[in-house]
């Protein structure tokens, strides 16, 4: 234990005098140009020029860093001696466990259960799917009569992977050797594979199983009509189950194609499961074109359905999100069963809880034991925490308002998170431009460094150190994960208050609705880089930088301008000014629009008059779904804050219909 409290405490003693100022504001020192170079050569690959430079980074703050990139780049080549040695060497770190994680995963591919089953029981952060499939794996082959409960977690984790993976794959086939897992678990993992555009992961699956059939497979992979159309009975189980991922395949690029083919020959030659899943996949495909195809349309789908809990969590979202939008009022009975046939963890979902509290008050509003189910679990939800908490909030007849702070931060407290070695070299990597690792490393010490990750108050703590230091993304996840205190300082912050709130005033545009898109857009992280090149506090891209600068005549604007606070600032919020204008003042579709484009919320809004709580719930793409809730809710929280008046998410929603004719024409130039 003596190696640990030495390291930790000399790092600290690095750390926490390059800490005295701003991360954002440090010099880049002679030593952290070496860092950089080594992350450089890192990413390239180069093994030979890390193995000269490693020498070099010792007693560097990111030493550990240093050396965890040189031995991953050769980890393949490295013996058990020297992952060891590392693994001691940076004994508490995020590295040292990082190791573990990336050398646990070698084990399993190079079958070598004893070093693994050595190993593993040290492994803290117990975060990686593939590394629990391997450890369960070795389970089996130590305890086969743990097997039931075994194969529900490989069943869990490995249907929950996108892409193919060894261990799970490995974990699942050795359990369907053993038959604790079933070949319809295979069937179902390769039908999952195939609607998520997965071909690799569904050929692994079906090489269980059928290897004999992997020729076909390949075949309605490449062409699922052509198969479909070719092939003209599904007599043996394979058979059945090919024509079934083929439909799947089809549902994915062609659903009217695909209803055709289940009601000219398939549907009555598959069995009642099969139907009912590719059935549903057509519902959900058609229940996802909201504004060019009836929510009608869908529901008649989901109609032939003999049986909701053949269907997936995801399909019966889409069967509850049609049923909410299937006319001038919602089908409640079909939201209430779909919700019903969910997964008891789906069913926990604050999403979920709502609507079936609305569906219940809404089928037996004179039933005093249903009106009383309702109500218990509005209220196990109903906070100010996020959408549909705050929307619950309000069913119960309240408003929205700022909670009590927590009971000011000791200064013990605020030292134990100061000293934190994790923490400060979160803070030094971000500092210096490595904010991946930052983040990385900042992550692991509030949340898997030890079990349950760090306690309320140590949360508190950790939060403001991320906020004294203007790291706002830490400052604000690390406060929401309090469940019990909630300090709204740290989890709603206003950097830029005096300019964000003079250029929102000046457009007539609420700075608490432009506040709530900022935290979702960027947290405030000023060089904020998107994958897709969106750039600065408001996410802008080049293209619509350049048209809505033209627009507003800032004729000296020059690309090189975006990450500039003020400018970016400007240009975001008179793009979004101008999106909240030609959506009728809608601040649902005006998000949407910020998001995903204006075109997309103009053909979304067509269809019936709709509250918007249940056409943001409607919202066909999950990242703008989930963006335009967590917008609106952040804005109902900033509003709170800036006027000190109670607040109503409802309010801010109102209701989403097509555009009325009266009105002018669409802005149709606005990108």
């Amino acid at each position: 234990m003596l190696h640990k409290f030495l390291f930790g405490a000399t790092l600290c003693a690095t750390l926490c005098t390059a800490l005295v100022a701003p991360a954002a504001a440090q010099n880049t020192s002679a030593g952290d140009s070496l860092i950089l170079e080594m992350n450089n050569a890192f990413r390239r690959g180069d093994k030979n020029r890390l193995a000269q430079l490693l020498p070099q980074a010792k007693g560097h703050a990111l030493e550990p860093w240093a050396a965890y990139w040189e031995l991953k780049a050769r980890l393949n080549e490295a013996s058990p001696q020297e992952v060891q040695g590392f693994m001691a060497r940076y004994a508490g770190t995020y590295q040292e466990d990082r190791m573990r994680n990336d050398w646990l995963l070698l084990l399993g591919q190079r079958r070598d259960w004893a070093g693994f089953a050595t190993e593993y029981p040290n492994f803290r952060m117990n975060d990686d799917r593939e590394v629990r499939c391997y450890a369960l794996l070795v389970e089996h082959v130590k305890n086969p009569a743990m097997d039931a409960a075994l194969s529900n977690e490989v069943r869990t984790n490995w249907q929950a992977q996108r892409d193919a993976g060894d261990g799970c794959r490995a974990a699942a086939e050795r359990l369907v050797g053993a038959k604790n897992l079933t070949p319809q678990d295979v069937w179902h993992k390769a039908r999952l594979a195939l609607e998520a555009n997965r071909p690799a992961a569904a050929r692994d699956a079906v090489q269980i199983i059928a290897p004999e059939a992997m020729g076909l497979v390949a075949e309605l992979n490449s062409n699922p009509a052509k198969f479909l159309t070719e092939k003209q009975l599904a007599l043996r189980k394979v058979r059945k189950e090919l024509i079934t991922l083929a439909l799947v395949k089809l549902a994915a690029s062609d659903t009217e194609a695909a209803a055709a083919q289940m009601e000219g020959k398939w549907a009555v030659q598959l069995t009642a499961e099969e139907r009912n899943w590719v059935w549903g996949l057509i519902g959900k495909r058609v229940a996802m074109r909201m504004g060019t195809q009836p929510a009608s349309d869908a529901m008649m789908y989901f109609a032939r359905i003999s049986k909701d809990s053949d269907l997936t969590d995801d399909t019966l979202a889409w069967k509850a999100r049609a049923a909410l939008r299937a006319g001038s009022q919602p089908n409640w009975k079909q939201v209430l069963e779909a919700v019903d046939a969910m997964s008891d963890e789906a069913r926990k979902d604050p999403t979920w809880r709502y609507w079936k509290a609305r569906a219940l008050l809404a089928t037996a509003p004179a039933d005093a034991a249903q009106r009383a189910e309702a109500q218990a679990m509005l209220q196990s939800i109903a906070s100010v925490r996020g959408f549909y908490e705050q929307l619950a909030l309000e069913d119960l007849g309240q408003k929205i308002t700022v909670p009590p702070k927590p009971a000011p931060l000791s200064t013990a407290e605020k030292e134990s998170a100061r000293l934190n070695p994790g923490l400060n070299r979160g803070v030094y990597a971000i500092g210096m431009g490595l904010r991946s690792e930052g983040v990385r490393e900042w992550n692991y010490s509030t949340s898997l460094h030890q079990r349950g990750g760090m306690g309320e108050r140590e949360l508190l703590a950790a939060a403001q150190l991320a906020c004294d230091r203007q790291i706002w993304d830490r400052c604000i996840n690390t406060s929401e994960r309090t469940a019990t205190e909630t300090d709204f300082e740290q989890r709603f912050p206003m950097p830029f208050r005096e300019a964000v709130i003079k250029r929102s005033q000046g457009i007539n545009l609420d700075p608490a609705y432009v506040y709530g898109l900022i935290r979702q857009e960027s947290r405030f992280i000023m060089d904020a880089r998107s994958g897709v090149g969106a750039s600065g506090l408001m996410q802008v891209m080049p293209a619509t930088a350049r048209w809505t600068a033209r627009k507003i005549g800032m004729d000296s604007f020059s690309p090189e301008q975006i990450n500039d606070r003020d400018t970016n600032i400007t240009i975001g919020t008179a793009y979004l000014k101008l999106a909240l204008d030609d959506l009728n003042g809608s601040m649902p579709m005006a998000a949407a629009a910020y998001n995903a484009g204006p075109g997309r919320p103009r053909t979304w809004r067509n269809g019936p008059v709709l509250d918007a709580a249940i056409w943001a719930e409607n919202v066909p793409f999950n990242e703008t779904r989930d963006y335009v809730k967590k917008v609106l809710s952040n804005a109902t929280n900033y509003a709170a804050i800036l006027t000190g008046q109670p607040q109503s998410l409802k309010a801010r929603l109102g209701r989403v219909g097509p555009r009325d004719a009266a009105l002018p024409e669409v802005d149709k130039d606005l990108p």
